[in-house]
């Protein structure tokens, strides 16, 4: 019944901005975006399919068939290609839950520790799976055996809720960490290189290790204060780590490839200003070398059903709305008179109005990517008009503040698979979540008003 509703929404917009009337392009350039958003958030149909019927709309009533389809050419999307492989190649040689369970073991069994370090690994993980449910997943299958072994014994409800919580904000946030994070960052990497030539893969990191750091912290100590951690047994964490690093074996052949191939695809990006190569094109080295026979991982059949070709479809078509919007003018025309509502309002006033809209706005979606669509070039072209603020640093505020979700399980597909596992309530969320989406808050202010002034 909700489907046949929103449909039946969408068709009477289409009807509406492009049937009746001469509408300017600006105009129906908005009607799309009101079309497509319905159809993503509502989930009338699969986000692929709902993004082939943009390509349609937008080839049939605003802009040529071939420049649609030249943004299914895009480096974003065969950067989005390059780390599919990649990721699922990290996972199955096994080097990932390697990797994770040699960073928790750490902690030598202290539970407090163990919770930070838990978050810390997301962002190592980050830097090599680009998905959020794929890290989530992987990581809380790993907590949830630990927490379910030391209940056996004593009482970890404190600390199945902080594990938990925690899994489902900071995987969200760590995917912002470099650029090749999540879907959702190589757009924003795109976007935000589309108006500084300074974005590189070694400044993106320096812009935003500041606001994720400090947040990681800020969250360990708000979890500490609201879910005081228990003590655990020492002895018993470090043989449950110890064990389950056992079952693993020996370092395979397959993972010490892995592990050469990694390394070498990260000093390339961390080096692209030094040899000129950009981040897509090692990407795509990257993913050759996986499936390159000898020296490589993965057979090509097993590479290629790694591919979401649905994700892909979908990525190319976020990129099409926002040129599409950005180049009619639709998105000038609604920056223009947002900056008319707050011309008698100061600058840092405009910046915190515009960050708490965004915030509030993000409840309601659950697609990260589709949002950001909206807010991603209206705020650039919001910093072409507020003094004070480049547009890259309004850009990268509006950014930061969109990618978490805080309040609701709906939030996020990870938040979902958080709460699976059955460690916290909708009410715990909630609890927690109005304090930290405060800390992120006042975290993405420092950012734009201190931190990005000093190294901008």
């Amino acid at each position: 019944m909700k489907n046949k509703i929103l449909l039946g929404v969408s068709a009477s917009l289409y009807i509406l901005f492009f049937w009746i009337g001469d509408w300017a392009p600006e105009v129906k350039a908005g009607g799309t975006l009101l079309i497509i958003q319905v159809l993503w958030i509502g989930r009338v149909f699969p986000l692929a399919y709902s993004s082939v019927v943009l390509i349609l709309i937008l080839s049939f009533h605003i802009t040529s068939y071939d420049e649609v389809l030249s943004y299914l050419g895009s480096s974003l999307v065969w950067l989005l290609f390059s780390t599919f492989i990649l990721a699922h190649a990290f996972v199955k040689t096994g080097l990932a839950s390697r990797v994770a369970l040699s960073i928790l073991n750490l902690a030598n069994g202290s539970g407090k520790l163990l919770l930070l370090l838990s978050y810390i690994m997301m962002f190592v993980l980050t830097i090599f799976i680009p998905s959020n449910i794929g890290k989530g997943k992987l990581i809380s299958d790993i907590l949830d055996n630990l927490i379910n072994k030391l209940q056996a014994i004593q009482s970890t409800t404190n600390l199945g809720k902080s594990f938990f919580i925690g899994v489902a904000y900071v995987s969200a946030i760590s995917a912002a960490f470099v650029p090749t994070g999540a879907s959702s960052t190589i757009y924003a990497f795109g976007m935000f290189s589309s108006v500084s030539d300074e974005m590189s893969y070694i400044n993106w990191l320096i812009y935003f290790s500041f606001p994720m750091f400090t947040f990681v912290l800020s969250l360990w100590l708000i979890l500490q204060i609201v879910f005081p951690t228990e003590s655990v047994n020492r002895e018993m964490v470090k043989d449950l780590l110890s064990s389950r690093k056992k079952e693993l074996g020996k370092w395979q052949p397959q993972e010490i490839k892995m592990a050469f191939i990694i390394a070498g695809i990260l000093i390339l990006w961390l080096t692209q200003t030094w040899h000129g190569y950009s981040i897509p094109l090692i990407g795509m080295l990257g993913a050759a070398i996986v499936v390159f026979p000898y020296v490589g991982v993965l057979d090509w059949k097993e590479a290629r059903s790694s591919v979401d070709w649905d994700m892909m479809i979908f990525f190319a078509a976020t990129l099409m709305l926002s040129n599409i919007l950005i180049d009619t003018g639709a998105m000038d025309s609604f920056a223009g008179w947002l900056v008319n509502a707050f011309e008698n309002l100061h600058p840092v006033i405009v910046v915190i109005v515009l960050c708490l809209l965004i915030a509030a706005a993000r409840v309601l979606f659950v697609n990260v990517l589709g949002f950001l669509t909206i807010v991603l070039p209206l705020a650039l072209i919001l910093g072409e008009k507020i003094a004070m603020f480049s547009s890259l640093e309004v850009a990268m505020s509006v950014y930061l503040v969109g990618i978490p979700g805080f309040l609701l399980i709906t939030q996020s597909p990870v938040h979902l698979i958080s709460y699976s596992y059955g460690y916290f309530t909708q009410r715990d969320l909630l609890r927690v979540g109005i304090v930290t989406m405060s800390a992120w808050l006042i975290i993405v202010f420092i950012s734009i008003f201190v931190y990005w002034n000093l190294i901008i």
